[in-house]
């Protein structure tokens, strides 16, 4: 295959690869960390011990995600200096200092207080407790805009120019605050927190569909239904402002994303193709089955264009983005499961509206506990199809208009990225079904309603459950 004697396309799919499965992990720590501050103060300030009992039970799986997002992370710095060192000499002033912040600054952070928000149960009193909790969670954040800040510059890179190949700061806030900058990071936010919440919501359906402390993950469930009727909507409004700075920043990017290969021009309307067969060597489209007037509406709320929507064909082929098919339908599972993930919220409201998810007859919504099981992977498979937008869709450059691909990967022998590939691929394969069992053992256990509350000053209520009918061992029912 000529992919495997190209060092850049391997390098590329060695950092794509490294990429999409690290992301796995931080996307759940990151999300749900915001998810136990609540059920913790909630904790607090009710004193009920049923949500003591939930900041522990998440907290195994938060810990275990750390875990596996520590070591599968490590990889994807050291590309730097191995896969693109060309890269790293040009842009190394700005995106060293910001990968730097990341590590230091709120990695550390959050690291640093992990084992007290997990082991300092009897040892801190519940106040510095909670602190640990919302730090941790302050950090995994903070991480999350660090990376989001260094991703964006080289989406819209500012603050500075180049100089004899190096990018030289100019004005080093201008450059954290680029174009994308603000979007870019609310709109992860929002992607891990809607992503751990259905997760969150999908394990206790399952549960729940199971007959398994129903009355304890009913509530669980209500938590993550209160809180996504305001993030479900949100994010597809900020996704679309994500869309609107494409068109305005990156217009072969838009133009891939809707296999536009024709440029519109302004006064006129333009269609929006749903599903499409896109050709690059024709450069048409074999089929296509468009919605009138849909782009026009999606890009500027109105049936006419005011700017034009310059098509493929602008540009040369080595200009363009590869893999358009990828490109195009990337963005409709992402764009796809959010709407979904909006109907699935609203269903939910409706059902408890109607007294529908009282603990008492939860279960016998069957279809809905089923769909939010169905949606427990899909917030995943919407990150990364976004991700595979946003960096696939830059390329032809990996600093857009700045520096290409081609001339950021390192010289190396195709045969030594292979080796490295592969070596990779192995160990996250370990790691990936090391995380599968455990977490399956996790969740196969389930919460302990036994633990002692903090202090003694709560009595160990278990709802209305005993804890002789705590199912510790017997063989788990299938959802009939």
């Amino acid at each position: 295959m000529e992919i495997l004697s190209n060092t850049v396309a391997l390098s590329r799919l060695q950092f794509a690869f490294t990429a999409i499965f690290h992301m796995i992990w931080p996307v759940l720590t990151t999300g749900m960390s915001i998810y136990l501050i609540v059920v913790e103060g909630l904790w607090l300030k009710t004193k009920n011990p049923t949500y003591y009992h939930h900041a522990r039970f998440w907290s195994k799986l938060y810990l275990l995600n750390f875990g596996i997002g520590v070591a599968s992370g490590l990889p994807m710095g050291f590309q730097f200096g191995t896969n693109w060192a060309p890269l790293s000499e040009a842009v190394g002033d700005f995106l060293g200092s910001i990968l730097g912040f990341e590590g230091s600054m709120a990695f550390m952070l959050e690291a640093s207080f992990l084992g007290i928000m997990m082991f300092g149960w009897e040892r801190v009193p519940p106040v510095i407790h909670y602190l640990a909790t919302i730090l941790v969670a302050f950090g995994a954040n903070l991480s999350t805009f660090w990376i989001l800040v260094a991703n964006s510059w080289f989406q819209t890179p500012s603050g500075g120019q180049m100089v004899n190949g190096k990018f030289i700061v100019d004005d080093y806030f201008q450059a954290i605050l680029n174009p994308f900058m603000v979007n870019s990071v609310l709109h992860m936010f929002l992607a891990t927190l809607e992503t751990s919440l259905f997760v969150i919501g999908g394990i206790s359906a399952w549960y729940i569909l199971n007959n398994r402390y129903q009355e304890f993950f009913s509530k669980s469930f209500k938590i993550v239904l209160a809180i996504s009727i305001f993030v479900a909507p949100v994010q597809v409004l900020i996704g679309h402002a994500s869309g609107d700075q494409v068109y305005h920043y990156q217009p072969t990017k838009l133009a891939a994303i809707e296999a536009q290969w024709e440029t519109i021009p302004a006064g006129e309307s333009a269609n929006w193709s749903i599903l499409a067969s896109p050709n690059g060597k024709a450069e048409k489209n074999d089929w296509e089955i468009s919605i009138p007037n849909g782009l026009s509406y999606i890009l500027e709320l109105k049936p006419k264009l005011s700017d034009p929507v310059l098509g493929l064909k602008e540009w040369k082929p080595e200009n363009r983005p590869p893999m358009i098919p990828l490109i195009f339908y990337s963005f409709r599972i992402m764009a796809g499961i959010g709407f979904f993930l909006v109907g699935l919220m609203l269903w939910s409201i409706l059902q408890w509206l109607r007294g529908k998810l009282n603990a008492n007859n939860i279960n016998q919504q069957k279809w809905l506990l089923r769909a939010w099981i169905l949606a427990a992977p899909l917030g995943y498979l919407a990150i990364e199809s976004g991700w595979i937008v946003r960096c696939v869709g830059r390329q032809p450059w990996t600093v857009y208009g700045q520096i290409r691909t081609t001339d950021a990967a390192s010289h190396l022998e195709p045969s030594e990225v292979l080796f490295s590939l592969s070596v990779i691929a192995l160990l996250y394969s370990v790691l990936f079904v090391s995380a599968m069992f455990f977490g399956s053992r996790i969740i196969r256990k389930g919460p302990d309603l036994t633990l002692p509350i903090p202090g003694g000053e709560i009595k160990t209520v278990i709802a209305t459950e005993s804890v002789s009918h705590i199912p510790d061992s017997r063989p788990l029912e299938t959802p009939q």
